[in-house]
């Protein structure tokens, strides 16, 4: 990472991993992504956030998840993504350092180029369908995006927990 610090991550960390993995079963399970998902992030960050960062950077990156918002209502609107998936990245935006964005896009890239090739993989095995019986994303083709838009951010934090600046 560019600019996040250990201390910010590390105070992220802890209250994100869980409401990632929650979104990624609940989008694997059933292609949905609970608002109330989106709600814990964007709570997560007012309130973690008043305590990992100085209150003027805190506000600013509000303005993070005004502009993916935005840019999230007008790609889902045209059918480039789910809205479930617009409004859980822009809940995400606020976490992500604006010097970070091009490190984040490749991380993304990334995290999504495996994610859906793990993912066909494991949906071809029928003894991981055994046990996850009735996950709507084995049947449709549409991609459960929470599944990397959630370890994508866990993976930003983490990495920049351990090279944060």
């Amino acid at each position: 990472m560019t600019a996040q610090t250990a201390a910010t991550a590390l105070w992220f960390l802890p209250f994100v991993v869980p409401i990632a993995i929650w979104v990624a079963w609940s989008d694997m399970a059933r292609m949905k992504i609970p608002n109330k998902a989106v709600l814990a992030l964007v709570a997560v960050f007012a309130v973690v956030g008043l305590l990992a960062l100085p209150l003027e950077v805190w506000a600013w990156r509000w303005v993070h998840l005004a502009v993916v918002l935005a840019l999230g209502f007008v790609a889902s609107s045209a059918g480039l993504m789910g809205a479930g998936d617009a409004k859980f990245a822009a809940a995400m935006a606020p976490f992500v350092l604006r010097a970070d964005l091009i490190i984040f896009g490749y991380l993304l890239a990334a995290v999504v180029l495996s994610g859906f090739a793990i993912h066909r993989i494991a949906r071809a095995m029928p003894w991981v369908r055994a046990r996850t019986p009735g996950w709507e994303s084995w049947e449709r083709k549409d991609f459960p995006m929470g599944l990397c838009l959630g370890a994508a951010l866990v993976f930003y934090l983490a990495i920049g927990a351990v090279w944060g600046a």
